[in-house]
Order: C-alpha cells, then structure tokens, then sequence
C-alpha cells in the first residue's frame, strides 16, 4: 500500500471519529471508537473498522453506522480535500476482543504456574 493511501486512511479515521463525536446526534453511535481505515488503490471504497464500548450494542451501533454513511460522507466532502470521498462501509474490529482473550490466556497460564 502505498504512503499516499495510508495517508487519506489515517486523516479518514481523524475526520470519521470527529465527525461521530461532534455531528452525529444518534445514540447507538455515542460511543464509538474508530480505529483503521483501509482504503482500495482507486480511492473508491474504504473500510471503517470500529470498536463499541457496549457489546451488547454491537447490533444496533451496526446498523446506525450503516444508516449514518451517506450523511458522514457529505460531511467529509468539506473536511477532506478529495475529488471524491469514497463509499464507506463500517466493519466491527475484532481484533481488540481478540487481543483481550489472549491476555486472559496467558494470565490463567501464568497463574497455574505460580
């Protein structure tokens, strides 16, 4: 990927995150958290990889995010200087409930050999 890319990926997630903080009214998206964006070479689409404080949540914050892109893309038309702001497509990250379970892991290990 190249640094260009990486770039508009990482001013997407500055902008994304305060655009859901300030503008977005919603309280299924109150406490969101993004955290990556992956954006394709043609800067047509972009992955928004998320995180939810309440996981009971995960459901309804889903479908809020999906109902909110295309207000969150017009706000991005002012914000960020492109031609044209790609479609945005939320995607639930894993990876921070996954990294939790591997610390509990390795936490019940440590304790079995104590």
């Amino acid at each position: 990927m190249s640094i260009k890319i990486e770039r508009i990926g990482s001013n997407l997630v500055k902008e994304i995150s305060y655009i859901l903080a300030t503008e977005i009214k919603d309280e299924d998206i109150k406490f969101v958290t993004v955290t990556d964006c992956k954006v394709t070479n043609d800067l047509s689409f972009a992955k928004v990889y998320y995180t939810v404080f309440n996981l009971n949540r995960k459901k309804e914050t889903h479908e809020a995010l999906k109902g909110a892109s295309g207000y969150i893309r017009h706000l991005l038309h002012d914000r960020v200087d492109m031609r044209h702001i790609p479609e945005l497509t939320f995607v639930y990250d894993e990876s921070i409930e996954y990294g939790k379970k591997i610390e509990e892991i390795i936490e019940d290990i440590h304790e079995e050999d104590k």
